[in-house]
């Protein structure tokens, strides 16, 4: 895809959407109007930038794997159903995601339900009414899933999840090669292997590897599927016949910072050439249905977080931008979901286009000085009444967001498909015993 013009980083993102008579738009339809209609704070989600990505990455692994959307990502059952349109399966990690799974019209077998913690009665939902696969993380996991299985008088496919060892990782949080609740430790893939054969009712279908996130570097993500490509044909050798399934897990990352760049689907491309021979050449998993499950990669460029300028005022040289949402709708933006040294999320000013810029720090409304969206952003002298919109947004965000804290509505989603624009999920209400009168889901424009 050809790069958007723009002088900095957030500029060239926000271009990616389109300008329309100065004013920033998504499918053509400007901010502005969005914000009138539906109030701000407001998600806003573009589905064809939606389907570039996965048609995008689709086009990267063809004839090696198959996508399947990881719904922790965004379970707004309308985001997911755009990549089931575009054939995708769905990666769930709790009954409600098998539920908004089903909502977005994905079928049974092409759900997978992974997590460290599966509740019984999310197991015994999911095998009642019809599962793709279940992967294993744990003894007792084994244990529950054999007696509901044998309870209801039906097998279960079942995966392994390993953890592996530390030669498979990278990305910005790594999720094995160390001690780690998800999975079993691929020291022990044989053992734990011979236990879920042991169980009647489990009929062991594959392994699931999952080594890491937010990886922008398409030789790090190739390794890493190598590795999971080997312990696959290793655990078939154990079990004597071929899998049937290998999931490589998702961690496909987009960039958030000025510093980073956007995973090469080139390079994956030309890696991915490498991987189909290495499968090739293993008869125990030539055959195998070989899937990846990205989430943040397939709509988090596609998503913006709008909010309104309550008051623009300066503390001691510092001009501090105050908005109307903030870390209790988007906790990602703030830096207090996984970063260890906060950075700025890419951030612009809505409308208009071309003034000048300086530094400023933006904050949200609520009380405490966590509420901090941007530290060093280039942003115009923005007023009372503008909007601002933070990108890559489309990704952990609403429902990765303590949205009770100190009681303000939940902000709308919209979803923008070639000019139309759906309400996908109302505006809340306050959080309180009695709502004040004449208080409604307007701007304040």
């Amino acid at each position: 895809m050809p790069q958007p013009e723009g002088s900095t980083p957030a500029e060239r993102l926000a271009a990616a959407f389109g300008w329309s008579d100065g004013e920033l738009a998504v499918g053509g339809v400007s901010l502005t109007t969005l914000a009138e209609r539906h109030g701000t704070p407001l998600y806003v989600y573009d589905a064809e930038r939606m389907r570039e990505s996965y048609r995008a990455l689709s086009e990267a692994v063809a004839g090696f794997a198959g996508i399947y959307y990881s719904i922790k990502a965004n379970p707004n059952p309308a985001v997911a159903r755009v990549f089931v349109g575009e054939g995708a399966g769905i990666e769930i990690a709790s009954a409600a995601e098998y539920i908004a799974a089903r909502a977005a019209g994905a079928t049974p077998e092409r759900i997978l339900f992974a997590g460290p913690g599966k509740r019984p009665d999310e197991l015994a939902y999911v095998i009642e009414h019809g599962i793709g696969e279940i992967h294993l993380e744990c003894a007792e996991e084994i244990a529950r899933v054999a007696a509901i299985g044998a309870a209801l008088g039906r097998p279960v496919s079942v995966a392994v999840r390993i953890n592996p060892s530390a030669a498979a990782q990278g990305g910005a949080m790594r999720m094995g090669g160390k001690p780690s609740p998800f999975g079993f430790d691929e020291e022990e893939l044989e053992t734990v292997i011979d236990t879920v054969t042991a169980q009647p009712a489990l009929r062991l279908t594959g392994i699931h590897l999952f080594a890491g996130t937010q990886i922008l570097d398409a030789d790090v993500l190739a390794g890493q599927w190598l590795h999971g490509l080997r312990l696959a044909a290793r655990a078939a050798r154990h079990l004597g016949r071929p899998l049937e399934t290998i999931d490589l897990g998702g961690g496909l990352g987009i960039p958030y910072f000025s510093s980073e760049t956007a995973l090469d689907l080139a390079r994956l491309k030309e890696r991915v050439g490498d991987l189909v021979a290495v499968v090739r050449d293993e008869p125990l998993i030539r055959d195998a249905a070989i899937v990846i499950e990205p989430g943040r990669f397939l709509v988090g460029p596609a998503g913006l977080y709008v909010a309104q300028v309550l008051a623009s005022k300066v503390s001691r040289g510092t001009r501090f931008l105050v908005l109307d949402g903030g870390m209790h709708h988007h906790l990602a933006a703030s830096g207090n979901l996984g970063q260890v040294i906060k950075r700025d999320y890419p951030i612009v000013a809505a409308t208009p286009r071309g003034r000048e810029t300086a530094l400023c720090t933006v904050v949200g409304p609520l009380c405490t000085p966590l509420d901090t969206l941007a530290r060093q952003a280039a942003l115009p002298d923005c007023q009372a009444g503008e909007l601002i919109a933070i990108l890559q947004s489309g990704a952990y965000g609403l429902t990765a967001s303590p949205v009770g804290f100190l009681s303000h509505p939940t902000p709308a989603e919209v979803m923008v498909d070639g000019g139309k624009v759906t309400e996908i999920r109302p505006r809340g209400s306050f959080d309180v015993p009695m709502a004040l009168p004449g208080m409604g889901a307007g701007t304040g424009r």
